[in-house]
């Protein structure tokens, strides 16, 4: 069971700036738990998002070592894939990928054609520096504007992507709305179908519907689950307050309950924890 942790996610909204020292100092702590992936920045506009902003100065104050967790960092466009790839500490590039017309625009100003067009160049930059492309399909499991969606359209995308050699795709519950049944039939259907891609699970939750949508997926074949600690952030566009990330710490209690559980350093979590709670008040 693999646990990524998005502290990107879980601040890039919050407001005042964090110093990066201080950003660096948190992240460096959370290298020491020793999660698989630390979603750790993001290369887009300053105006568009000005916490992540230092993401460049910030990669190099990380203690990043060779074998052990990998950094992500999200990216919106060839411009800043080109920037991400140019630093040796990064392992993957992120790109949101939705498959709702209007939220894509809304979030990239881009439509699902032209994203699909920075995907294809995207994938040749990865190839050509030794990158990793990770596909997030965002309002992968419905969406608040009215766009159509069905599980056939999100199915049609993989298979459409994957032909790009992109080989990691995490299916968003971008505002939270996912049901039980559409993530178990997801994820029951995508897993055995492409059995050389792997396939993650990015929920943003209401606090009481965290363990069904992180059983219903696990129990369906998923092992890749995002979170960020305390549920902290998430999609401006929820419409609703109370969605946030998955919990980290909910990851853990249920990696412990299926005894699949990393070798996480629970000491060092605790810490992170800690330091996450200061960082955001």
């Amino acid at each position: 069971m693999k646990i990524i942790e998005c502290p990107r996610d879980a601040w890039q909204g919050h407001h005042p700036f964090i110093p990066t020292e201080t950003k660096a100092d948190y992240i460096n702590q959370l290298l020491r738990v020793g999660f698989d992936t630390i979603d750790f920045g993001s290369f887009v506009s300053p105006k568009a998002m000005p916490q992540v902003s230092d993401t460049a100065a910030l990669i190099k104050q990380l203690k990043v070592s060779s074998g052990g967790t990998k950094l992500l960092s999200i990216v919106a466009n060839e411009r800043g894939a080109e920037e991400a790839a140019n630093f040796d500490e990064t392992t993957y590039l992120g790109f949101p990928f939705s498959i709702s017309e209007t939220f894509q625009l809304r979030n990239t100003n881009a439509t699902i054609a032209d994203s699909l067009i920075k995907v294809e160049r995207m994938a040749e930059l990865c190839s050509q520096k030794s990158k990793e492309l990770v596909i997030y399909i965002s309002m992968g499991f419905g969406n608040p504007y009215g766009d159509v969606w069905n599980p056939e359209i999100v199915m049609q995308w993989i298979e459409k992507l994957s032909q790009l050699e992109i080989k990691i795709f995490s299916l968003s519950d971008t505002v939270g709305v996912a049901k039980t049944e559409d993530i178990q039939s997801l994820f029951s259907t995508v897993i055995p179908q492409w059995p050389d891609l792997e396939f993650g699970a990015h929920f943003h939750t209401l606090p009481h519907l965290w363990h069904e949508k992180i059983d219903a997926a696990y129990r369906s074949g998923c092992r890749r689950f995002d979170g960020a600690l305390l549920g902290y952030g998430g999609c401006p566009m929820a419409q609703d307050d109370l969605v946030g990330n998955m919990p980290t710490e909910q990851l853990v209690e249920y990696g412990k309950e299926v005894k699949e559980l990393s070798n996480l350093d629970l000491q060092a979590l605790a810490v992170a924890k800690a330091m996450f709670s200061e960082l955001i008040t």
